[in-house]
């Protein structure tokens, strides 16, 4: 039996090599696990994705982090998934995380306008503060995130959750937001 069937009875009983998922339980968050996420998610792979991580979610895991700095691709489709999670453990109590997000994949988030609903954080200590607060939403404890803005180019109204680069949904350019919350081109 794998070290991920004794967290998840079942959870490696399919496998997909382009998306390898490590569980580890969250010490100090009640409910909590972390998926460490290698490959890519895309239209192909993203049933089985949904499969192995509604397994946790029916064991009774609703604190979710995913660590996805393996993650090197994420497709619209993607996405979708880790927004069904949301709905799913939402209901629950629980809630999502997102961890050490490449800049590629951050950006597919933020074109397609899913960064704001996330709670996206930059470590798992970061992750694990949060659950212990009580969850609470805000995406910085520095009260800067998340941030509204006008694009400096087309003037569309913006939101970003954490600092980083990231595209205008209505103009296509390139920002750049510091942790400050200074807004730079790209």
């Amino acid at each position: 039996m794998s070290a991920n069937n004794d967290i998840v009875i079942g959870f490696d009983d399919e496998k997909d090599d382009s998306l390898k998922i490590r569980l580890q339980k969250t010490e100090g968050v009640d409910n909590g696990i972390v998926l460490y996420l290698t490959g890519y998610i895309d239209t192909y792979n993203s049933n089985f994705f949904q499969k192995r991580v509604s397994k946790a979610i029916d064991a009774g895991f609703t604190k979710i982090i995913f660590h996805c700095a393996g993650l090197n691709y994420v497709s619209s489709t993607g996405i979708g998934s880790f927004t069904a999670f949301l709905k799913a453990v939402r209901p629950k109590g629980g809630e999502v995380v997102l961890l050490e997000i490449q800049p590629k994949v951050y950006e597919v988030f933020q074109l397609l306008g899913f960064s704001q609903f996330f709670n996206i954080k930059d470590s798992l200590e970061d992750a694990i503060k949060f659950f212990q607060g009580g969850g609470n939403s805000d995406a910085s404890d520095n009260g800067i995130f998340p941030k509204t803005f006008n694009c400096p180019i087309c003037s569309k109204r913006l939101k970003a959750s954490r600092a980083g680069r990231f595209r205008c949904s209505e103009c296509k350019t390139i920002l750049a937001i510091d942790n400050s919350g200074q807004v730079f081109l790209g």
